[in-house]
């Protein structure tokens, strides 16, 4: 057993690398996999919430460390990540990763080392200062990743430390986070990012082909990547997209062409704005995660374990997903649609004039690399609060609305959909996608993270 959803098991190994009975997953257990898939992260893991796991000793020596530099440095992040570099959403959760993974083991250290390091355990006393460590090991990252931003990046660090007291705290703190952040920059190098690779560009049916308005090929150095937890990136191998001759693959072809036209008459409202609320590249996760470590009262220690928990299994669910587009390399519902004279299927009409609502991202349909990626958040994060049912809601300057949610299940359930609804992504896909994510949460709680004593 890996994961547990509402008591019952959600999936086994085998389902996890589609690798049973010949290279398939059997059509029952896909079935259902798929419909609890959509329906609630509520009972997690029998163990129960992680934040139960520390040691009463690490929690009274943590509790009354607030986590204002965890959430400073993460919009720090978020600054230098997408409001400067505007780095693409793949790209984004490599940079993110590292600046949390960093945090968390120099935190972790001070605390005392209470669960498991993620790279390396700094010496530490308990006497540092946790403030001025996280902010030189999210320092140091940020500026061993983006060179160019170090003048503002500095003026971000030293307005961190000129407001903490002069002492040996505060250098034993630096002196920690120092020592994390260059494990994590080690760790990092040679990693394959920024390769060389593309995506194989086909012109057989089904095959992937630059797509409308701007023809890119972009992303095919991301499934290279060295994972940050999971042993390579095709561990969750799937069986691939439906055949193009199938009744799944008609379904999936009819249901977007008609919910993720341009010009669609049964889109509603809301899910239009959903669609365009998700495909923000500044992605809400950012915002949901700082959101809840106010609203649930997380510590220093609790707000720099759940941030890297999230983020390095976003990022590796990420790299997975972009290994799986490079192996199946399925072309994008608009041009399925427009070429579906092409695909041999009697129930696929073509439709040469039909354009999505939203612009279609530079890489392949299969799989979703937005539900990889909010698979792996809103999973961990049940996993993390050991429970569904917590509120947030995030703000997108794309469709100038803040949207609501009231579970993590249902923020999961939305992106599912709204990839659909915005024309780019087939369910076949996202559903997929979504499952590569709980995959990678599973794999991570089961190596990682874990309490230690």
């Amino acid at each position: 057993m890996v994961i547990v959803l509402n008591g019952t098991i959600l999936v086994t190994r085998g389902e996890l690398t589609g690798r049973e009975h010949g290279g398939k997953i059997v059509t029952s257990r896909r079935r259902r996999v798929r419909t609890l898939l959509c329906t609630s992260l509520t009972a997690v893991l029998a163990a129960g919430s992680p934040l139960a796991f520390a040691p009463p000793s690490a929690q009274a020596a943590t509790a009354a460390t607030p986590a204002d530099s965890v959430i400073t440095w993460d919009l720090n992040a978020e600054t230098a990540i997408w409001d400067v570099a505007r780095q693409a959403p793949q790209v984004q959760s490599r940079s993110a990763a590292m600046v949390h993974g960093a945090i968390y083991d120099a935190v972790n250290a001070i605390a005392g080392s209470p669960y498991q390091p993620y790279l390396v355990a700094p010496p530490a006393d308990g006497r540092e200062s946790t403030d001025a460590a996280v902010a030189t090991a999210a320092y140091q990252v940020l500026n061993a990743i983006f060179p160019s931003q170090h003048d503002t990046l500095r003026a971000q660090y030293d307005q961190s430390l000129a407001a903490l007291p002069n002492g040996p705290a505060k250098q034993r703190g630096i002196d920690v986070g120092t020592q994390a952040a260059a494990a994590m920059i080690t760790a990092r190098q040679n990693d394959g990012a920024y390769g060389p690779q593309t995506f194989a560009v086909g012109t057989e049916p089904g095959q992937w082909r630059p797509t409308p308005p701007f023809f890119a090929n972009d992303g095919g150095w991301v499934g290279h990547l060295t994972p940050f937890l999971l042993p390579s990136a095709s561990t969750f191998r799937t069986s691939g997209p439906p055949a193009l001759t199938s009744a799944q693959y008609a379904k999936d072809y009819n249901e977007i062409k008609a919910v993720g036209s341009a010009s669609s008459t049964v889109r509603t409202a809301d899910q239009t704005d959903a669609a365009i609320w998700w495909h923000d590249r500044r992605l809400g996760e950012w915002e949901i995660k700082r959101q809840l470590v106010t609203t649930q009262r997380l510590n220093a220690l609790e707000a720099a374990r759940m941030f890297a928990m999230v983020d390095l299994a976003e990022a590796d669910a990420v790299i997975a997903c972009f290994n799986e587009k490079e192996a199946w390399s399925r072309w994008r519902p608009v041009t399925a649609i427009q070429l579906g004279h092409t695909d041999g299927n009697p129930d696929t009409i073509a439709d040469p004039s039909w354009t999505p609502l939203l612009v279609t991202p530079p890489h392949p349909d299969y799989t979703s690399g937005h539900t990889c990626n909010t698979g792996a958040t809103m999973s961990a994060l049940a996993y993390f609060f050991g429970r569904d049912n917590i509120s947030f809601s995030a703000y997108s300057s794309d469709s100038g609305t803040r949207r609501y949610f009231t579970s993590f299940s249902q923020a999961l359930t939305e992106v599912i959909n709204a990839r659909v609804w915005g024309g780019i992504h087939t369910r076949s896909a996202d559903l997929q996608g979504a499952h590569i994510g709980l995959a990678t949460t599973a794999y991570m709680i089961r190596h990682y993270f874990r309490p230690l004593g």
